[in-house]
């Protein structure tokens, strides 16, 4: 035989092994039966947050179950054309087990990285808000860059990308793990680049802030929210939208007064849902706020800067003199600068969970 794959295939087997193990498989099997006849009650539906979450669990649960069946049938039967091809001397079949070793260990990979997703709000849905820093119109163009970016980054892994405010650049991302994977991004993005609001084409450095918190639809059981605290404002919505665009003032903003948090929705049809998404954004901020003061406070014990400017960024963006997208803290990199800013992301993602990953054992250790 030209090629050996025993050794390939091999530690494939080990892989799906570690997989059951980390996915817990026993334990999803065992629980699926429950949540089906949870799911299959007629009354259920008279509490819909409970039925969504129900019907939330049982998919994430069958999808786990899913994935590792489908990866343990490719293997079998990569395993079984090996074991043909060395019983019959048959070398035509190296090409596609070759092609199918490297295909699984490509999805090994992505669902080995899922296993980092643990975190007690990683399963969620995201709220992304993108905020124009130092840099002038470059700043504003650049917040507008990530936001497409992190549309297309959304439609790559099939995900809901839905714009809830043009002017404030706040989107929401709907899709399992959407806020695990998006943490990534929280943080300052500095792009260097040949101004083209500049004539004569000298280089600009421009600051965009992105922060990142989870979704939560059942807001009242998350956090409480004093609403003599708020002031709520209507106007018309704006911006492109078509035939989803209403002519009333049915877009809303929420003010939390104690705390000066403003959230706003102006993406669904009535002035009822927009209030309900953007008091429902508002509890994910409190709550994020709430769970950061602590180690605020201790940064700014120890002197952190907090200014959205030189020195203060997660990644830069490169795109004159040269070309190079760069993460400050895992260090990664690519000079696909073009890739990038149209959504291809996920080796970032990726080195961002196994670089926070590394941290919290070495903190542990």
């Amino acid at each position: 035989m030209n090629e050996d794959f025993s050794d390939d295939l091999a530690e494939l087997r080990r892989r799906l092994e570690q997989s059951e193990q980390y996915l817990g498989l026993a334990g999803l099997r065992a629980r699926r039966p429950d949540l089906e006849t949870e799911a299959a009650r007629p009354e259920l539906w008279d509490d819909p947050e409970r039925a969504r979450r129900v019907a939330q669990d049982l998919a994430a649960v069958n999808d786990d179950i899913e994935s590792f069946e489908r990866l343990q049938a490719r293997l079998e039967d990569a395993e079984t054309l090996w074991e043909l091809a060395i019983e019959l001397d048959d070398d035509s079949v190296l090409a596609e087990i070759g092609e199918s070793v490297g295909s699984l260990r490509a999805d090994f990979d992505a669902l080995e990285l899922r296993s980092l997703l643990a975190g007690s709000y990683d399963e969620r849905d995201a709220v992304c808000s993108i905020q124009s820093g130092e840099g002038g119109t470059d700043s504003q163009d650049w917040a507008s860059m990530l936001l497409r970016m992190y549309g297309r980054w959304a439609e790559r892994r099939g995900f809901s990308f839905e714009v809830e405010s043009v002017t404030e650049g706040k989107d929401s991302v709907k899709g399992r793990h959407a806020y695990g994977l998006l943490r990534s991004e929280h943080g300052i993005h500095r792009l260097v680049r040949v101004s083209p609001f500049n004539k004569e084409g000298k280089r600009q450095t421009a600051f965009a802030s992105v922060k990142v918190v989870p979704f939560f639809p059942e807001m009242a059981k998350e956090v409480e929210i004093d609403e003599t605290e708020l002031r709520i404002d209507t106007y018309r919505s704006s911006g492109a939208g078509g035939q989803h665009v209403n002519v009333t003032d049915s877009a809303v903003r929420i003010t939390h007064l104690p705390t000066g948090l403003v959230t706003s929705s102006q993406a669904q049809r009535s002035q009822h849902q927009n209030r309900e998404r953007a008091m429902q954004m508002l509890a994910a901020k409190l709550l994020d706020l709430e769970r950061r003061k602590r180690s605020d406070e201790v940064a700014e014990i120890a002197g952190a800067a907090k200014r959205m400017g030189f020195g203060s960024q997660i990644r830069s963006y490169v795109l004159y003199p040269y070309q190079m997208v760069k993460d400050l803290r895992t260090e990664h990199s690519t000079s696909n600068t073009d890739a990038v800013l149209d959504g291809d992301i996920d080796d970032f993602v990726a080195g961002y969970l196994r670089w926070r990953r590394a941290e919290e054992v070495a903190a542990g250790s």
